[in-house]
């Protein structure tokens, strides 16, 4: 029989779906036609194809060959299919053994000369092949990504006759190195470089521990950028699985992954002139944007007002759902986007409001029009607002005092309230369902009674109550002590929210 299968993957978000290219050798006139939705360079396969299989020393078949890439209403573009394309033809025409085709993937894109050339956006395809149990062969100028996957689940080679030979059982493919990390927490930024500021330390701690959102307010200068850059110093490791999903996004965006520093959390900060599409992702082949680029990081808008307010208005969906999905006519797209969002902004537009040394040039209208520039229902999901007024010159040039603790020991303090959120819901408490949220911020009746009589003399929201809780509950898994939410707890939760 003159039919060959042979396994691949498309570039579709991070899905990665598989195909199956079967390919068919009949009689007639000579010729290739490639079907199943293809994009130009896909079709162009046809040409790469012959050619490559004639510089490796095989036959092309001098028979007419049709290809199938299933499913079929999936559009296929790039190189990604070259190489199972020729070994779907080289199989069918009985030049490589079939059988060793069926537990494998194959990507690659074909030079001329039979050489394999990377292709873009490859881990997502080889975290579905590992989860499929299959192994999946790349081109050795992906190895570097390969190797975040592990030994065993893939090879690298360099070119088509290598491939061959190894399914013919001539020679053997090797496994790409696994990849080394560092422990990156301790090569970014510190939080011993910030001198006072001891407000600011204490929301940013509580931040990372509940995996909060948070606003700093204050004047230019006195450190709101330099306490952002700090977070993801302080949060907790990330796992393989939350490194290899960052990563994945990062690969189908083209970005150079460093396989030194693969596990560390990525800090993303977009200029105030970014558009929606370069934020939330797009484009006529769907691309990830920022906020899933800083997937399982942290998101540093600065300036915030001064971002266009139809940008900031996109964020409102993914900051409660933990994803983003780009439709279009042919197709639609679902990114993952559980970032952490830090944003800084002025007081008002001089930036000067409230400052001890500087008079504020601004009238009240101009800063409620400033200010107004932030909806409502965004601010409404940010966890904690802090202001982060003006250090003394003083302070800044002397030695860190006993509560200028380092990251490293922020970050414990982090870590053992993270895990307590973890053995006691699975999960950290800014995901805390409703249900979830009554059984672990179970409140005494005086506490009850006098957190409802200070949300109604604020107008909190349903969702600013429930925040608020969460971020309680935080408190309390720092502090220790019994492990109930108190008074105390809340009262903090609620200074939190002032704006």
């Amino acid at each position: 029989m003159s039919l060959a299968v042979t396994l691949s993957r498309a570039q579709e978000g991070v899905t990665a779906p598989q195909v199956v290219v079967e390919v068919h050798l009949s009689g007639g006139l000579p010729s290739t036609s490639i079907v199943g939705l293809p994009e130009a360079a896909v079709r162009e396969a046809r040409d790469r194809v012959r050619v490559a299989i004639q510089n490796t020393a095989f036959e092309y078949p001098n028979r007419r060959i049709t290809v199938n890439l299933a499913p079929a209403e999936l559009p296929k573009d790039g190189g990604r299919f070259d190489l199972a394309i020729a070994l779907g033809i080289l199989a069918a025409g009985s030049q490589v053994p079939r059988e060793r085709l069926d537990d494998c993937e194959f990507l690659g894109e074909l030079a001329l000369s039979g050489e394999l050339r990377a292709v873009p956006g490859i881990l997502p395809a080889l975290i579905r092949a590992r989860r499929c149990g299959r192994r999946i062969v790349v081109p050795r100028a992906n190895a570097a990504e390969a190797a975040l996957i592990g030994e065993g689940d893939v090879l690298v080679a360099d070119s088509l006759a290598e491939v061959c030979a190894w399914l013919s059982g001539h020679a053997d493919l090797t496994a790409p190195a696994a990849a080394d990390f560092y422990d990156m927490p301790t090569c970014g930024p510190d939080m011993r470089d910030v001198r006072g500021q001891y407000q600011a330390r204490r929301a940013l701690e509580i931040a990372a521990a509940g995996r909060h959102h948070l606003l700093l307010i204050g004047p230019p200068g006195t450190g709101k950028t330099m306490l952002a850059e700090r977070l993801p110093g302080i949060l907790p490791p990330m796992t393989e699985s939350e490194a290899l999903e960052s990563c994945a996004v990062r690969s189908l965006s083209g970005e150079e992954i460093d396989p030194g520093c693969w596990r560390r959390r990525p800090f993303r900060s977009p200029h105030h002139t970014a558009s929606g599409v370069a934020l939330v992702g797009g484009g006529s082949s769907p691309r990830p944007g920022e906020i899933s680029l800083a997937h399982n990081g942290v998101l540093f808008l600065d300036e915030l007002p001064e971002f266009s307010r139809h940008v900031l208005e996109v964020l409102r969906e993914p900051l409660e759902s933990g994803q983003i999905v780009i439709s279009r006519a042919a197709r639609q797209s679902t990114f993952p986007a559980e970032f952490q969002l830090v944003a800084a902004m002025n007081p008002c537009p001089c930036g000067y409001a409230g400052d001890t040394l500087h008079e504020c040039r601004c009238t009240p209208d101009q800063v409620q029009r400033y200010r107004s520039r932030i909806s409502g229902p965004l601010l409404d999901r940010i966890d904690l607002c802090v202001e982060v007024p003006r250090v003394a010159i003083a302070e800044l040039s002397s030695a860190p005092g006993p509560h200028d603790d380092d990251s490293a020991k922020v970050r414990q303090r982090v870590i053992k309230a993270r895990e307590k959120a973890l053995l006691r819901a699975g999960q950290p408490n800014s995901e805390l369902s409703v249900v979830n949220l009554e059984r672990d911020c179970a409140l005494p009746s005086a506490e009850r009674e006098w957190l409802e009589s200070a949300l109604d003399k604020l107008g909190a929201s349903a969702r600013a109550y429930h925040r608020i809780l969460r971020v309680a509950r935080t408190i309390a898994d720092i502090e220790g002590g019994s492990g109930c939410v108190e008074q105390v707890h809340l009262a903090e939760a609620l200074h939190y929210r002032r704006f």
